[in-house]
Order: C-alpha cells, then sequence, then structure tokens
C-alpha cells in the first residue's frame, strides 16, 4: 500500500485557463481579479491496496495510514497565526500577477511577492510557516466489500488533501489487488480447482474430496473412465457479485496422475495389465489410426 497524488491534478481547467491569461491577457481584457487568491481544492490521492482471495469472498475492514497534507489546527488552514485571514497583496492588489512594459508589448507575470497567490500572510503560522497545511499520516478504517477483483477502485470522498486557503479537501481512491492463490484460480465470478485423483481412480471411478473458497469441504464423484482436464461444476460455490445478488460456481478440473516409485511387484502387475488391455485407450488408438492415415497419405 501507499498514497500519492491522483490523476491530472483538481485545478487542471483553472491552470489551463491561466496560461491563456498570460499569453493573451491584454488583448482580451486583463485577467480576473484574484482568481489565484481564491480557496482551491485539495489533490486527490491514490493508495494501493492487497488482499487475499478469501478476503475479496467475504468483504473485510482494513486499517490503513496515508501520508496526507492536513489543514493546519493551529491557524485552521489559513496560513496566519491565530487563524487570522489573509489579505491582499500591496504589490498585485490582489491580482496574483504583475505588468510591466517591454517595448511595444505589455508583459504579464507572477507577482513576486504573493508567488501568483493574490493574498499575503502578514504574520505567518510558525507550525506550518505559513502554508496552511501539514504533513500529517492519517489513520482510516476502509471497508471493502465481498466481490472486489483486481482493478476494482473505491472513492473516498474528502479523504485526500487538505485544500488551499480553506478550499475542499481532495479525494482517495483505493486501487485494489486480489493476490494469487495457492489452490484456486479466478475467472470473474467463477472459481477453480484442478484436483489430481489417481490413474485407479479415474479408470475405476470413485470420488474425491475437494476445498472451497468459504473453508469448506466437498465430496466430487468421479466418473470412471476420466480422463485429465475433465470438467465438473459446483453450482454456487465461487466468488459473490460485487454489485448483484448472484454467486458464481467453482469448476473442478482432473488432472489424472501417472504413478512413480514402483514396487517390482506393481510393475510387473502394469506390464500383465498393458498386455491385457489392447482395447482399454481409445483416445491413443484413434490419434494412431489418423498417424496411420497420414504417412500412407504421404507415401501416395
Amino acid at each position: 500500500g501507499g498514497a500519492r497524488a491522483y490523476g491530472g491534478g483538481p485545478d487542471f481547467a483553472s491552470a489551463f485557463s491561466d496560461v491563456f491569461e498570460d499569453l493573451f491577457g491584454d488583448f482580451m481584457g486583463g485577467g480576473r481579479a484574484g482568481a489565484r487568491g481564491r480557496a482551491s481544492r485539495g489533490s486527490d490521492l491514490r493508495y494501493n491496496m492487497a488482499i487475499t482471495l478469501e478476503e475479496a469472498f467475504s468483504g473485510v475492514q482494513k486499517s490503513i495510514s496515508v501520508p496526507t497534507l492536513a489543514a493546519c489546527d493551529s491557524c485552521n488552514g489559513t496560513g496566519a497565526e491565530g487563524g487570522a485571514e489573509p489579505v491582499s497583496c500591496p504589490t498585485c492588489s490582489g491580482l496574483g500577477k504583475v505588468r510591466a512594459q517591454q517595448g511595444f508589448f505589455t508583459v504579464e507575470r507572477t507577482c513576486p511577492t504573493c508567488g501568483g497567490l493574490g493574498q499575503i500572510v502578514k504574520n505567518p503560522c510558525k507550525a506550518c510557516g505559513g502554508a496552511g497545511r501539514v504533513e500529517k499520516t492519517r489513520a482510516l478504517s476502509v471497508d471493502i466489500p465481498a466481490g472486489v477483483e483486481t482493478g476494482t477502485r473505491m472513492r473516498l470522498a474528502g479523504k485526500g488533501e487538505a485544500g488551499v486557503r480553506g478550499g475542499p479537501a481532495g479525494d482517495l481512491y483505493i486501487f485494489i489487488e486480489v493476490r494469487e492463490h495457492p489452490l484456486f484460480q479466478r475467472d470473474g465470478v467463477h472459481l477453480q480447482c484442478r484436483v489430481p485423483v489417481s490413474m485407479a481412480t479415474a479408470a475405476l471411478g470413485g470420488e474425491v474430496e475437494v476445498p472451497s473458497i468459504d473453508g469448506g469441504r466437498a465430496r466430487v464423484k468421479v466418473p470412471a473412465g476420466s480422463q485429465t482436464g475433465r470438467q465438473m461444476r459446483l453450482r454456487g460455490k465461487g466468488m459473490p457479485e460485487l454489485r448483484g445478488g448472484m454467486t458464481g460456481d467453482m469448476l473442478i478440473e482432473l488432472a489424472v496422475e501417472t504413478p512413480v516409485n514402483l514396487t517390482a511387484r506393481q510393475k510387473e502387475l502394469l506390464r500383465e495389465f498393458e498386455e491385457l488391455g489392447e482395447h482399454n485407450n481409445p483416445e491413443g488408438s484413434s490419434f494412431f489410426d489418423k498417424v496411420k492415415g497420414f504417412w500412407d497419405g504421404m507415401k501416395g
């Protein structure tokens, strides 16, 4: 996790307008009086949060710490000692810019006294140095709803940086990342679980016990003659939908295991089975029939 400035900035339109005023102010009747001295909205913040798949399934409450700029308590965000209001800048008369004659042209520049704000603080606050904002780490409790997935964005209004000169605070955006799970793979509201089964169980049929995301267990019947990749569906054992009442399913995919570390007796039995199993491999027989046809075609 971590917070940082997010988006193109809350005052982008104002800044874009100021550029045109700086370039063409004299031809269009001058700038807006005191525009730069007005209160401005604080910046939005972004926080990246990683959660587990189990937390995404059930929902969770998380406590986070967000470094941000908060309004100074000593001056109530005004930047002046004792909370006094700033006064109009005497150099630019509150315009935030000054004009200078250069030959045939009149050029506007940012006021050097107020830095373009149009206001000055006569007696700056000692706690914030006249900025009106101080760096703080804010502790927040965030409710993550069930069903979120990687890329889900949550907006906490007014939890971003404090505004300038008493302006409104920005927003905090929480971006969710759901960590990979060792057992389940997610596909929207559905889950997939690959379950190994023995060669004997796959051939003869049987049952396997599988986990579910809610911590429960389910017994799944394995049909006789099952092959690797065969899927079975458990209704309602998937993820909840974020905005809706439906719940997804869980797909069980069988993975037939080839036995290893065989004893001499087991090897003997498998060789005997192989000799008796001429018609027990339909997929292999079909494949090699196609191979034979391919080779015959090449010879022709």
